[in-house]
């Protein structure tokens, strides 16, 4: 599956592709451009199919999901034998509630990147998470490094530094698209923390009828975690909408028992 999403997201050319004509984009021009493209994105809605690990299982099947700047998430995901919800998760700014229908217990905490851990496995702050989704990653702070073409991948690839670690970022610049078709993180430890691939970019249309380039396909991983990844398939999606605050919150059933702590028990 990875090599795969490695392939759209590159396309796969049998050889060399031309450098656009022009000038190579700055470091500079790039963190402006993605800081620019992030801050137009500020919520979404959207179902999709997806692969993903849930308490050590894999599963593959419909997920409902929208979210908002300001650690605002909400998941749900369907069971593939008939749409029952099979976990929901979601976080309101403050608290997050996660609840696994199939074992009948739920987990809650502050809103940090352990609320996403708990349903996908995947240690993502939840702003990370939305914009992850859209395609606007986050950019290591004070980033400084450097900008080649990739004949290759046919995209321009940034090396940056910053005080979050190592980041690169390639970009599909034709036609000033600015496509973010990968990115990795390795933090300031020489570990690895996140990388996505996406591609099928297209389109969205936000309320004001303007369009913003989002991915159709994604693959998040989490290297150092094993089995900690993510394949998303849109199905449709709609952003910068307006979502009701009742929305992030989960109403728990009395009675209901605690997982435990942390993330769901991995298998080995």
């Amino acid at each position: 599956m990875a090599l795969a999403l490695a392939a759209f997201a590159t396309g796969c050319p049998h050889g060399a592709t031309p450098q656009p004509s022009g000038p190579s984009p700055t470091v500079e021009q790039i963190v402006e451009r993605l800081t620019s493209a992030r801050a137009e994105l500020r919520s979404f809605t959207g179902e999709a199919l997806m692969e993903y690990w849930l308490d050590g299982n894999r599963f593959k099947g419909d997920v409902l999901a929208m979210g908002e700047v300001g650690a605002k998430v909400r998941i749900a995901a369907l069971s593939p034998a008939g749409g029952s919800t099979l976990a929901e998760m979601a976080c309101d700014g403050d608290r997050f509630v996660s609840i696994n229908y199939q074992n009948n217990c739920m987990l809650t905490g502050p809103c940090n990147k352990q609320s996403i851990a708990t349903f996908f496995g995947i240690e993502l702050a939840p702003d990370d998470f939305l914009h992850l989704a859209l395609g606007t990653p986050p950019v290591v702070a004070q980033a400084h490094g450097s900008v080649t073409w990739d004949a290759g991948a046919g995209v321009y690839r940034a090396v940056l530094e910053g005080s979050d670690g190592k980041q690169t970022i390639g970009i599909d610049a034709r036609d000033q698209r600015w496509d973010v078709v990968d990115t990795e993180l390795v933090g300031s430890d020489g570990k690895p923390v996140w990388s996505v691939k996406n591609g099928a970019f297209a389109n969205a249309k936000d309320p004001s009828d303007k369009d913003h380039r989002v991915p159709g396909k994604s693959h998040f991983t989490t290297p150092d975690r094993q089995r900690a990844d993510l394949t998303v398939e849109w199905r449709q999606r709609q952003v910068n909408v307006e979502i009701d605050p009742s929305k992030f919150k989960i109403d728990v059933p009395a009675g209901t028992p605690t997982c435990g702590k942390g993330a769901p028990a991995r298998k080995p």
